[in-house]
């Protein structure tokens, strides 16, 4: 499944019209975007694909842990992956793809990538493909630079494109701009590894388009002023001398304009301040590599699941500290989805090296670091603590979320986990194994020799995960296969 804006270009090319000075017709603003993580191709065949979002009139974002085409993963294996997508047609707006593939294996490891980034954006003022990438791309075990639309030869049997990719901008009666690029892009010219000839497998696809009238200010047609130059007679006589030329008339004095309040971004958007990070911070590591998200005096509570106006419910941890407040990467990772929410305001995600996934909202302002496909240490600054959004007028904080890697397929809602217990051990330096957060629950068959009573369920709990040592899987082996008491009244089984 590919996602292509042509019903878009198509609107684009209906509402340009030739510039004869004046606009005959008012033009609408149109914006699109769209990506999708991977896309096998097979003529013939329903092919597959995994991490597709468009904007309008789709999913906004989507993650997955896994891809495998088929299921034995013989032709595509990958890792995490993920896709975003916004559009905001408005005169000024712009419109953002991204989507980021991680661990790529194609044909049993003849051709492997650590990861393949696609990013586009389109907007009044620009397209541009920047921030793709294609990192540690292998062919046969050969190291191969990923240079735009490079072509490499795969044998006999196809090629293999890298950051293939246009971006245009025009300008008539309309603004025009397109952005398109697809970090990876194998094309088999014969059969091979159980593909047909004329199959293809896409990564890391990204595509944005806008269409935006051109303000009537730059239209308005401008009549050159050329001096006139008219005839006049004049007499004169010897007895009476001619007068004298008359004094220029003064000029009224025009009040000038007042200067404009300063617009953040033609889009409506506030400006978002890049502010130079600290370098004189000790942020230290718990022993798992993990970090407390803020820098400095900072308080949160467990507010888990309490109602919100906007989303409904709380998925994450508050945490308040003073305004500007350096707000750390809690994880060596990947920075991505930086930019505008309407909700969460300056925002950002990371993603560990484990595929886990940390999202941070209301920033007052980013660090230079706050971009795109930046890899990040634990503990560098990445933005500043605030109040965007829809959390003006509430106290500075920073709104964080915990995304394990294996809840990932869940989707946005079903994927996160409660960050409290988690910032808890994190601020005291104690190791969270994020595996853990999908749980553990199971019980081995109870003897027929028993005496206890039969079990209807095991409830198993800790207020501290960091120390627990229900959570240990061998732990709970050991306590659920330890003897049954033989006075039958359940008694509690330790281990």
């Amino acid at each position: 499944m590919t996602y292509r804006l042509t019903a878009l270009l198509l609107l684009a090319g209906g509402l340009a019209a030739g510039v004869t000075g004046v606009a005959t017709t008012a033009q609408q603003p149109a914006a699109s975007a769209s990506a999708y993580a991977i896309s096998v191709i097979v003529p013939g065949q329903a092919g597959a694909a995994a991490g597709g979002v468009s904007v309008p009139g789709g999913d906004p974002t989507s993650l997955a842990n896994s891809f495998a085409y088929p299921a034995d993963g013989s032709i595509v294996r990958a890792g995490a992956l993920s896709s975003s997508a916004s559009a905001s047609p408005e005169a000024g707006g712009a419109s953002d793809a991204v989507t980021d593939v991680l661990g790529v294996s194609l044909f049993n490891g003849e051709i492997t990538l650590d990861g393949a980034a696609g990013r586009a954006r389109s907007s009044s003022f620009a397209a541009d493909t920047t921030g793709s990438s294609v990192t540690n791309l292998l062919v046969a075990g050969q190291a191969v630079g990923a240079a735009p639309n490079q072509r490499v030869a795969l044998g006999d049997w196809g090629t293999l494109v890298t950051l293939e990719g246009a971006a245009e901008r025009t300008t008539g009666s309309t603004i025009d701009a397109h952005a398109t690029v697809t970090a990876v892009r194998v094309t088999l010219t014969a059969e091979h590894g159980g593909l047909p000839a004329g199959s293809e497998i896409l990564i890391g696809h990204a595509e944005t388009a806008i269409s935006v009238p051109v303000p009537p200010e730059a239209l308005t047609p401008t009549t050159p002023t050329t001096p006139t130059t008219s005839t006049t007679s004049t007499t004169t006589t010897t007895s009476e001398p001619a007068p004298p030329n008359p004094r220029p008339a003064a000029k009224k004095r025009e009040k000038l304009p007042k200067p404009s309040k300063p617009r953040a971004d033609p889009s409506g958007i506030p400006r978002v301040k890049v502010l130079p990070a600290p370098t004189s911070l000790f942020a230290p590591l718990s022993p798992g590599g993990f970090v407390f998200p803020i820098y400095g005096d900072a308080g949160f509570s467990d507010t888990w699941g309490a109602p919100r106006a906007t989303t409904g419910r709380h998925q994450g941890t508050d945490i308040f500290a003073p305004l500007g407040a350096p707000v750390l990467a809690v994880a060596d990772g990947t920075v991505f989805s930086v930019g505008w929410n309407a909700v969460g305001g300056w925002r950002l995600w990371l993603r560990d090296r484990a595929g886990n996934q940390f999202y941070y909202a209301h920033l007052s302002a980013y660090s230079p670091l706050a971009v795109d496909g930046t890899e990040v240490r634990a503990g560098q600054v990445i933005g500043f603590n605030g109040n965007s959004g829809d959390a003006q007028g509430t106290p500075y904080h920073v709104h964080f979320e915990i995304h394990p890697v294996a809840l990932l397929p869940l989707g946005y809602e079903g994927g996160a986990v409660n960050p409290y217990l988690y910032l808890g051990a994190w601020r005291r330096l104690l190791d969270v194994d994020l595996a853990l957060a999908v749980g553990y629950g199971w019980a081995p068959p109870v003897p027929a020799a028993a005496t206890a009573p039969r079990p209807g369920a095991f409830l198993l709990g800790s207020t501290d995960i960091s120390n627990a040592s229900g959570l240990d899987p061998g732990s709970l082996e050991r306590a659920l296969v330890a003897p049954v008491s033989a006075e039958g009244d359940g008694a509690l089984l330790r281990s």
